[in-house]
């Protein structure tokens, strides 16, 4: 069948009429965004001439990664997650809001109410024979005072690169701490070392990546939320440096600013010190936050997520 049957004024007089364009009703917002969406998707369906059984087996993709709640994984593997990230960068910098930490990826598997201590926590409950990791800094504004009363919220996945409440052979809240940082904004924790992991074989993410020719492997990395009181909301990760992965990740989540070194320590003084009888791992990282400010965009996304059982 060939391509561009049909002509762009007819595909416009019918988005519109089926966003409702035509009525003063409904939500003015979601009636532009259906109309915009819409007319794309018909002309994408035209031009590329796709057929019948091509658009409903998209619809049945779409369906099954729906029941199979995916597109938390999709979304971030097809780069939407990462260019939502872009387009708000280019805010602030518009907003003359520069100096921040960089930001990046959510990802969809955080839970929220993890317990709450003070200056420093352990984050694994010991039971995962993994490299230990010592991992400390300090949270200040741009000019780099303190922010002491800061909440460092952080979640990562065990050396199986899975991650609690997903996984079930793991306690509630295991690799899963906020931190409130001390009065010289410093916050610290012990953990083991993370490793990278797969989107689920067999999974529709993984299916569509193949199709696309890529992989779905994300290098190991820690999750943070980080908050004060005036500051903007900073939504990061850091990437582990040395990771197979570091600069190839299906989701789009490294950024070099965020790539720590890494230091592991062999000398024995030093474990003795640290409490241990075996080496460990030791980052060292800071997090700015930039002050709130009425004309930027917010960056608290309030989005889906999982409950804690």
């Amino acid at each position: 069948m060939p391509a561009n049957l049909i002509k762009k004024n007819v595909i416009t007089a019918l988005a519109a009429r089926a966003a409702g364009l035509d009525n003063g009703d409904g939500n003015p917002r979601v009636k532009q965004g259906v109309n915009r969406l819409l007319v794309d998707l018909m002309v994408a369906v035209d031009e590329l001439d796709i057929s019948m059984e091509e658009f409903w087996n998209g619809v049945a993709y779409l369906t099954q990664a729906g029941k199979q709640n995916e597109f938390g994984l999709i979304v971030p593997g097809v780069v939407l997650e990462h260019f939502l990230d872009l387009r708000l960068d280019e805010a602030e910098r518009r907003a003359g809001l520069t100096g921040g930490t960089a930001r990046t990826i959510e990802g969809p598997l955080y839970i929220a109410g993890a317990p709450l201590s003070k200056g420093e926590a352990r984050l694994d409950d010991g039971t995962d024979d993994g490299e230990v990791l010592f991992m400390e800094g300090q949270v200040r504004d741009i000019s780099g005072k303190p922010l002491g009363g800061a909440l460092v919220d952080v979640w990562h996945a065990n050396t199986m690169g899975n991650y609690s409440h997903f996984d079930p052979t793991q306690a509630a809240f295991n690799l899963r701490r906020r931190i409130e940082t001390d009065e010289d904004g410093r916050y610290r924790f012990r953990s083991i070392m993370p490793s990278g992991y797969a989107c689920p074989p067999g999974s529709q993410t993984e299916k569509l990546l193949n199709a696309m020719g890529r992989h779905g492997n994300r290098p190991a990395h820690i999750h943070f939320f980080v908050t004060a009181p005036g500051h903007r909301k900073l939504t990061t990760q850091i990437n582990i440096d040395g990771d197979k992965y570091l600069h190839d990740d299906f989701a789009f989540g490294t950024r070099e600013e965020l790539i720590p070194q890494v230091e592991h320590v062999v000398d024995a003084r030093e474990t003795h010190q640290a409490g241990l009888n075996k080496p460990f791992a030791r980052i060292r990282f800071d997090f700015r936050l930039t002050k709130q400010v009425v004309d930027a965009p917010t960056t608290v996304v309030n989005r889906e997520h999982a409950e804690a059982a």
